[in-house]
């Protein structure tokens, strides 16, 4: 992994993000804002999945209100999603919002962005410069890629607030296409001190948004670009979280819950690894101990693999050697393995 990109600093709420902070995890609400219990509900549970900032739609000043509510029923940050019209952001601010999201393609007034730097100065409430590719304002100049213009909309929204004194400034360019979000963050990442947040635009349903975000996300991060990150699914938010840390933990950058090392399974397996290895990953849901645990179906990769975990089990024909920590503790019988890991796992 390379040398990780050293942003300044931003606060949202007891959120730090850049500055060499752990790199956040967040989601968006995909309730009614204005429902502030639905609202209320859904970011609890996304408390509980780990999710460590939260954004929330504000089309209009019915929601803008209800953040007062919603941010007393709940421990994370909460940002505010404003487009279009800037009394918005002036109305969640004024409710307790810790954040705002601004796109600079549909706010382009310089005079509303000037009042609404205002009152985040005063409040010292970070704004997020967030530039996508679907709203881009019109201007694109003919052989300038889409990466290279998403760039110069942020820059110039930055030289914009920092032209206001103001500096608590964090930066997304996001885009559905990988490879031009790559080229833009790539790009912004040597321009800017200031944090980015990570993200691939409307990238789909779980099957294939999950595997394109984890391309753009994993790789910006491989790279050491990146802060906060939030993959966007059409799906329950939690998904959208559970994706974000297993993303983090394939690079080593955080840990949270455990990890499951399972074999796909092959025409050597005398034992269903496939069916055993979705009973523990389905238990390990509810599991929040950061342990590795192997469920391996020969002997090729199996004893290796189940070495490396915390707990493992190779298994054989109508038996199977339980690991701990590279040791062999017992042999179990085929139809114990599954009692015998969630056992196992309950005393880690």
């Amino acid at each position: 992994m390379k040398k990780l990109r050293i942003s300044r600093p931003v606060r949202l709420g007891n959120v730090t993000v850049g500055g060499g902070a752990p790199v956040s995890v967040q989601s968006m609400s995909k309730t009614d804002t204005r429902d502030v219990r639905s609202t209320v509900n859904q970011i609890r549970e996304l408390e509980e999945c780990g999710c460590e900032i939260i954004r929330v739609a504000v089309p209009d000043r019915q929601a803008a209100a209800a953040i007062k509510e919603i941010r007393k029923g709940i421990s994370i940050p909460l940002v505010a999603d404003i487009h279009f019209d800037y009394r918005l952001a002036l109305a969640a601010m004024a409710s307790g919002a810790d954040g705002l999201r601004l796109n600079p393609g549909n706010i382009r007034d310089k005079q509303q962005i000037k009042k609404v730097v205002a009152e985040a100065r005063a409040r010292e409430v970070p704004i997020r410069i967030g530039v996508n590719f679907g709203s881009l304002p019109p201007g694109k100049k003919p052989g300038k890629s889409t990466a290279a213009y998403m760039v110069e909309m942020a820059m110039e929204q930055v030289q914009l607030l920092e032209s206001m004194g103001f500096g608590l400034i964090k930066i997304a360019l996001k885009a559905f296409d990988v490879p031009t979000a790559i080229e833009a963050y790539r790009s912004i990442a040597r321009k800017t001190v200031y944090p980015l947040h990570l993200g691939i635009t409307e990238a789909g349903l779980p099957r294939t948004g999950i595997i394109r975000s984890a391309t753009g996300i994993g790789i910006l991060l491989y790279e050491g670009i990146g802060d906060t990150i939030r993959v966007s699914l059409s799906a329950h938010p939690r998904e959208e979280v559970f994706t974000a840390y297993e993303i983090l933990k394939s690079l080593n950058l955080r840990q949270r819950g455990p990890v499951l090392i399972s074999c796909p399974s092959c025409g050597r397996s005398e034992s269903d690894i496939v069916g055993l290895a979705t009973k523990i990953g389905n238990y390990l849901e509810s599991v929040e101990k950061p342990i590795k645990i192997a469920v391996m179906g020969c002997v090729v990769n199996g004893p290796g693999e189940a070495k490396a975990a915390d707990l493992g089990i190779a298994c054989g024909k109508g038996k199977g050697a339980l690991f701990k920590k590279g040791r062999v503790v017992r042999s179990v019988n085929e139809s114990d393995y599954l009692r015998v890991l969630k056992q196992e796992i309950d005393v880690l």
